[in-house]
């Protein structure tokens, strides 16, 4: 059952969370722009359609279709997706993790934080976010140093807290 009015709430609700954390982050021009793609036809419908309110429908669309096509039009758009960051080596004729520019490192983890945020609910804690990240850490293809940076500041948040956190993140912001 299509779930249109909740899929908007919730990806509206985390949109505003992300351009909240992004505020703090010192790149709030980032986070306006943020998800905007999520608004449109090839990722709503399959949102509201896949809605579930506890993870994302993305993984309920490839539960019931193999894939998400809705993800893959969203991962080819938006730069805080590590995903994004893959290109064609010549070299070794392969598909190879390319490194992510700081600003987007940066929005990702504003990503991840709210994400947790939304779906936790009450639940969440500043653990959550590196919780996660861990979870899937041996199947990621992300560039290592694209990865060290967004752990760095995940396992920051754990021990340290947001108020820390963002902190750094604003004095480092250009030389993460």
């Amino acid at each position: 059952m299509a779930h249109p009015w909740k899929h908007f709430k919730t990806i509206t609700r985390h949109r505003h969370a992300v351009i909240r954390h992004c505020g703090r982050a010192g790149i709030l021009w980032q986070g306006l722009r943020h998800d905007l793609s999520k608004y449109s036809p090839t990722e709503f419908i399959p949102g509201a359609r896949y809605y579930q309110g506890n993870r994302s429908p993305n993984e309920a669309e490839r539960e019931d279709r193999g894939h998400s096509a809705a993800w893959m039009h969203h991962k080819g758009r938006n730069r805080h997706h590590f995903e994004y960051w893959t290109d064609y080596n010549f070299k070794t004729k392969k598909m190879e993790p390319v490194e992510m520019p700081d600003r987007y490192i940066i929005e990702m983890f504003c990503d991840r934080v709210a994400a947790g945020k939304i779906y936790a609910g009450r639940a969440f804690s500043d653990k959550h976010p590196l919780a996660y990240y861990q979870r899937g850490k041996d199947t990621r293809i992300i560039h290592p140093d694209s990865a060290r940076k967004l752990e760095y500041l995940l396992e920051m948040l754990a021990e340290k807290g947001e108020k820390e956190t963002f902190a750094y993140i604003r004095a480092h912001k250009k030389k993460l």
